[in-house]
């Protein structure tokens, strides 16, 4: 029985990817799988999966390094699956004296602008170029690739590019998704936000776009639908400011819920977004909750990323926007009030496109495929 070990760093030890989908897809085929995160403390078994967890994300560097270690010399696995450049690091001798394989999951861009915010100029530059070098070293000992998205492939895949690789989108397993496709009612409309409530992810931008639309509409009911939180305090202080300037009449706020649950959540909402920022690091994602949204049924209002349009072209089911453009996003809205038949056929082509294209039973054969040849190579 093939021995697979994830490691990661930031991510928790049942992060959607990792545990509901990479883990069990391999449990599935008849891999004894293993996860280790340093994320929160957890011990056990869960759905047949061991998970060995440790709260020491806010430990030093050698620490973090020797977790990894300690649980890779006791689990000895054939196959380690790695989703930051520390675990990749913390496990090259075991990998050379075991000859086992090292796959760098990369699903991040790596240095992240959040790894950055806390340096100033010039210190900022310096830290950009090390952290950089760090990625290339990690890219350097891994022995193959899997890219969460095409445009995350640089700068990896030009540098080594002839280390064996794929590209594993992060489609969702049918068996985690409610779908809720509904009909709009006359003179109402409930717009839904989702996710990390920041100045980045866009907050501000739905809102702006949702006082357009009343001031166009003022006759309409609009409720808005809010499943998520603010992290950092700044975050919530300017999520509380931002409650206080618009006074939206009807607003639900709704703490993040599990993951098998994610998409009841949405059951109530007629149009979901995201108005991210447009910077460089969001431009070049494909961000995950737009296939959730697909296989409930919703249209959505996205920023116009590059992420999204590389992989999937112009959308049959919503619309990518300039998120500053609360004119031009308000007037979408309105033009799916006043064409009830376009909201509904776009509500159905997002089904169709998720049961036909974007599912996780589509690919993870071929991610099993990849893993065990990594093992029999």
């Amino acid at each position: 029985m093939p021995k697979v070990l994830f490691l990661t760093t930031s991510h928790s030890y049942n992060d959607d990817r990792i545990f509901y989908h990479q883990a069990k897809a391999l449990r599935d085929k008849g891999c004894e799988v293993k996860i280790c995160s340093l994320y929160t403390d957890y011990s056990g078994s869960i759905d047949g999966i061991d998970i060995e967890s440790y709260a020491v994300l806010e430990e030093n560097i050698d620490k973090k390094m020797e977790t990894f270690r300690k649980v890779c010399h006791t689990f000895q696995p054939q196959c380690i699956i790695c989703s930051e450049p520390l675990a990749v690091v913390a496990v090259r001798k075991f990998v050379k004296q075991h000859k086992a394989a090292c796959i760098y999951d990369v699903t991040e861009w790596y240095p992240s602008m959040s790894m950055l915010q806390k340096y100033r100029f010039p210190v900022k530059i310096f830290q950009a170029v090390k952290f950089t070098f760090i990625q290339l070293y990690a890219g350097f000992l891994s022995t193959r690739f899997i890219f969460g998205e095409t445009t995350k492939k640089f700068p990896l895949a030009y540098f080594f590019g002839f280390k064996k690789q794929m590209v594993l989108p992060y489609y969702p397993d049918t068996h985690y998704i409610r779908e809720s496709v509904k009909q709009l009612k006359q003179g109402r409309i409930t717009l839904c936000y989702t996710g990390r409530i920041s100045k980045d992810k866009g907050i501000d931008n739905f809102f702006k776009a949702v006082d357009k639309l009343r001031q166009k509409a003022s006759s309409l009911h609009i409720r808005i639908l809010i499943i998520g939180s603010a992290v950092e305090e700044r975050d919530k202080l300017y999520f509380s400011a931002l409650l206080k300037k618009y006074n939206f009449d009807d607003i639900e706020i709704r703490k993040p819920t599990v993951f098998e649950q994610f998409t009841e959540e949405l059951a109530d909402a007629d149009l979901c977004f995201d108005l991210r920022e447009i910077n460089f690091e969001n431009n070049h994602s494909l961000p995950i909750k737009l296939f959730y949204f697909m296989g409930a049924g919703k249209p959505v209002i996205y920023s116009d990323l590059k992420g999204i349009r590389k992989h999937m072209g112009e959308l049959s089911f919503g619309s990518l926007a300039d998120p500053h453009n609360a004119d031009g996003i308000s007037d979408i809205i309105i033009d799916y009030i006043r064409n009830p038949e376009l909201y509904h056929a776009h509500a159905l082509n997002a089904v169709k496109e998720f049961k036909e294209k974007y599912n996780w039973e589509m690919i993870k054969d071929s991610f099993v495929d990849f893993v065990k040849k990594s093992i029999d190579k």
